[in-house]
């Protein structure tokens, strides 16, 4: 007998579910390190969100233009370079004594080391790697970045609670860094480095799409411009800033201190998010699996309607115990955290052919712009009226708003029935004048 090696592509995948666990820490510090910054500088809530805030709009901002260079210099140079900026930015904040330079290292430093290594990275390694279990592997890589970041949150709150919030930054920083080695050792751009086809890819299927021409930039403002001109675009766009409000901006980053208006110890709400991590990954690549088989904008319309009805009750939930009824709503919110990144993916891929990972990338860019506005808009009602309550119901409201935006694209998928789209690029935009298809090339 003899035994089959695995396809490089899992390897390939493998080492970015590490590198994105690794960058995955410091997004798990501002909502542990949020009371203790207070503690000790005596700045606001506010203040200390609009950090959060500069870190997530950078975050989104900078996806679209990582996939493009990624598309340049290849994933393992923006990779590595990504994770030295994220333990760079975690490790400096020790030495920090201003508001200001909290928004440097949280903000920008991180906000650019983290939106390198954002989900646009998860769709370049699908698309270019596999061409069977796309939808799972971008499920299991999206739940190890999502999941990643909660999963940190019980070790980074003991560490705070018992040496400082400085030894769980400097841990942030150590962790990122340890993952750069394997990132230039094993991580591969395309299977042709390796004289293999991606994962499944049959005689006749395509080869992925070569770079083209033009600096990075310049190609990822092309693809804004030409997906801005799209129905589909808006409609993904403004469902997936609603997520982002929904999940990083409000729950990810306020869910500990409201937790501590309520009489919960850090460490408990810390731990309850951390369950919210878990549930997450089962949540995702369930969702990856779904998503090879059902209509995504179905999924995204369930997925956003049931965040919203959860999102509804939650302030009924909170207490100085984590209750059975508390403990139900994770479970549900877990399941559902970046279940909606899977079909996201596929249907840019759908609507935007080759060039879908980084008009993906300006999708996840809106994502991060709604974290952003929710990290300091709840902070505001926080510090304005005393409690999030009324932060809860305006996110549950906005979740529910986003399930309609993602049913009105089955008046997309209606019109690919009933008429061809251009070629290569899907339904997103007319088909091409009889003219241009003579062109060579």
């Amino acid at each position: 007998m003899t035994l089959r090696r695995p396809h490089p592509a899992w390897l390939v995948a493998a080492v970015a579910f590490i590198a994105l666990i690794g960058a995955a820490g410091f997004r798990a510090t501002p909502s542990v390190l949020l009371q203790p910054l207070h503690d000790e500088f005596g700045w606001s809530l506010g203040t200390i969100s609009a950090a959060v805030s500069v870190n997530l709009l950078l975050y989104g901002l900078t996806a679209p233009f990582a996939a493009a260079l990624m598309e340049k210099l290849g994933m393992r140079r923006v990779v590595a370079g990504a994770l030295i900026l994220v333990s760079a930015g975690s490790g400096l904040t020790v030495f920090m004594r201003a508001s200001w330079q909290l928004v440097l290292c949280w903000g920008v430093l991180v906000g650019l080391g983290t939106g390198s290594m954002a989900l646009g990275f998860v769709a370049i390694v699908a698309n270019r790697w596999f061409v069977r279990r796309r939808g799972l592997v971008t499920g299991v890589l999206t739940a190890g970045g999502a999941a990643g970041q909660l999963v940190f949150l019980p070790l980074l709150a003991r560490l705070t609670g018992a040496h400082g919030w400085r030894t769980a930054a400097l841990t942030v920083a150590a962790a990122a860094l340890a993952v750069v080695p394997l990132v230039w050792w094993r991580l591969r751009d395309r299977p042709a480095e390796l004289g293999v086809a991606a994962y499944g890819a049959g005689p006749g299927d395509p080869a992925p799409p070569a770079t083209p021409p033009g600096s990075a930039a310049r190609n990822a403002l092309r693809s804004l411009r030409t997906a801005a001109r799209t129905r589909a675009f808006w409609l993904l766009a403004g469902g997936f800033a609603i997520c982002g409000a929904t999940t990083n901006g409000l729950v990810g980053t306020h869910f500990i201190p409201a937790a501590h208006d309520h009489g919960m110890a850090g460490t408990t709400a810390a731990s309850l998010l951390a369950l919210v991590g878990l549930f997450d990954i089962a949540g995702t690549i369930a969702s990856g699996w779904l998503t090879d088989r059902v209509d995504s904008r179905l999924l995204l319309g369930a997925y956003y309607a049931l965040r919203g009805l959860s999102l509804l009750v939650l302030p009924s939930l909170f207490a100085a115990t984590a209750h059975p009824s508390m403990v139900v709503f994770i479970l549900f919110y877990g399941l559902d955290w970046v279940a909606t990144v899977p079909p996201t993916v596929t249907l840019c891929r759908e609507y935007f052919g080759a060039s879908g990972a980084v008009v993906f990338g300006w999708v996840f860019a809106s994502h991060q712009f709604g974290a952003a506005i929710a990290a300091t808009s709840a902070g505001l009602v926080r510090d304005r009226l005393g409690s999030y309550d009324w932060a809860w119901y305006g996110a549950g409201t906005l979740a529910l708003t986003a399930s309609l935006l993602s049913l009105m694209l089955l008046a997309g998928r209606r019109t690919r029935e009933t008429g061809p789209a251009g070629p290569g690029i899907g339904l997103a935009f007319p088909a091409a004048a009889p003219a241009a298809t003579t062109s060579a090339g």
